[in-house]
């Protein structure tokens, strides 16, 4: 097959930029594609980043440590970037004013007054395909959900929870990152590196929060850094999130848990729907699982569980009766966003990465949690929405 190929640079040589670089030497893996993506320039101010890509990606021509080098290449035509939070607004502009289609981390700028700069120019380019990381709902219990919600199969929506957990910081020894100094992961803590995780299926589905109620926890508020000193944690482990949802004549709760503390989950995320008609539950604890029950008038009322087989939003060589992970999650989102660059609305399937306007909500959720924690109230989205966030 004559594939097209789709050249990208990355900036950022981390944990992601790596997994982006593995899901590529991966791309035989998937069946039936017209398109490859081809890493041919790296970005990082580290040598020791960029290195691991000089020896494991063969098609790299360039090496910088600065990123405009990739963005003057005519070459790249798009750019995945995975940096720390505060450098979000000025990389993301400077990509989207470059004209190439850019996959970037959450939360899409450090707060929301940054995140509308990077919206605005996005709406200045309806050329460009620009989505935000998240590879989770591509599980294949996320694509089972959402294929029955699109089916309409809950009836009236009780209510909904859904989360990402993680427990490594329960370990109070752990050296302190930037993820735990505000200027560098911004007020939001745990909520602008989960969150997106957190709402992107729900968003999704069109259940957007009309009130936020808040609580926000600090748990180990020093750690020791390179130097072995104590330094301040100055950003959230853990937040809940009680919101009210109302979707056409339905008004349900939803909970929102994103935390860093969570003891014996190594990385959860979890979706839970009841409804009058049907409900589910799914968790990546047991990926090869999820858990419904059908109610009929009058019948029983009894969960089942069913095993999850390994079918995916695109086909690959994996047979169904073998296990699904997060590598094969971080392939699909792959997929989804190259081929919404190669073939935008006649795209293979029609779930894509999540959108800046879904990045968007989610920034009008976090900030409306911080203001309900600050306060102990709820805070009424709507009425922010009319007055003014960005101040």
């Amino acid at each position: 097959m004559n594939k097209r190929i789709v050249k990208f640079g990355v900036i950022g040589c981390g944990l992601m930029g790596r997994e982006f670089a593995s899901a590529v030497n991966r791309w035989g893996h998937l069946l039936n594609l017209g398109f490859s993506p081809q890493i041919v320039g790296v970005c990082d101010p580290n040598s020791n980043a960029t290195e691991w890509f000089e020896d494991n990606i063969h098609s790299l021509k360039l090496v910088t440590h600065d990123y405009h080098e990739l963005l003057k290449d005519k070459e790249i035509e798009a750019i995945y970037c995975a940096v720390p939070h505060h450098l979000h607004e000025q990389l993301y502009i400077d990509i989207i004013n470059s004209k190439k289609h850019l996959l970037g981390e959450k939360p899409f700028g450090i707060d929301l007054k940054a995140n509308q700069k990077i919206l605005n120019v996005i709406e200045k380019h309806p050329d460009l395909v620009v989505r935000a990381s998240s590879e989770f709902p591509f599980f294949p219990g996320g694509q089972i959900i959402s294929k029955w919600i699109q089916e309409e199969r809950f009836g009236k929506i009780l209510n909904v929870e859904a989360g990402l957990l993680h427990s490594s910081d329960l370990d109070p020894n752990k050296k302190i990152n930037w993820k735990r100094k505000i200027d560098f992961n911004g007020q939001y803590g745990c909520m602008g590196d989960l969150g997106l995780h957190v709402l992107h299926m729900p968003l999704r589905f069109g259940w957007i929060p009309k009130n936020v109620r808040a609580i926000l926890s600090n748990i180990i508020t020093k750690r020791t850094n390179d130097d072995g000193l104590m330094e301040e944690c100055e950003t959230w482990d853990n937040v809940t999130l009680l919101c009210e949802v109302e979707k056409e004549i339905n008004s349900f709760p939803m909970v929102l848990n994103m935390k860093r503390i969570a003891p014996g989950h190594a990385n959860t995320w979890y979706l839970t729907i009841h409804g009058t008609d049907f409900s589910c539950e799914y968790s990546t604890k047991q990926p090869k699982q999820i858990h419904f029950m059908e109610y009929r008038l009058g019948g029983n009322q009894s969960w089942q569980t069913m095993d999850v087989p390994y079918q995916s939003a695109y086909d690959s060589i994996t047979g169904s009766i073998f296990e699904f992970g997060f590598s094969d999650s971080i392939l699909q989102m792959w997929a989804a966003f190259i081929d919404e660059i190669v073939n935008r609305e006649t795209m293979a399937q029609s779930f894509t990465c999540a959108s800046p306007q879904e990045v968007s909500i989610s920034h009008e959720v976090f900030t409306a949690a911080l203001c309900s924690h600050l306060t102990g109230e709820t805070v009424d989205l709507s009425k922010e929405r009319e007055s003014t966030w960005i101040g």
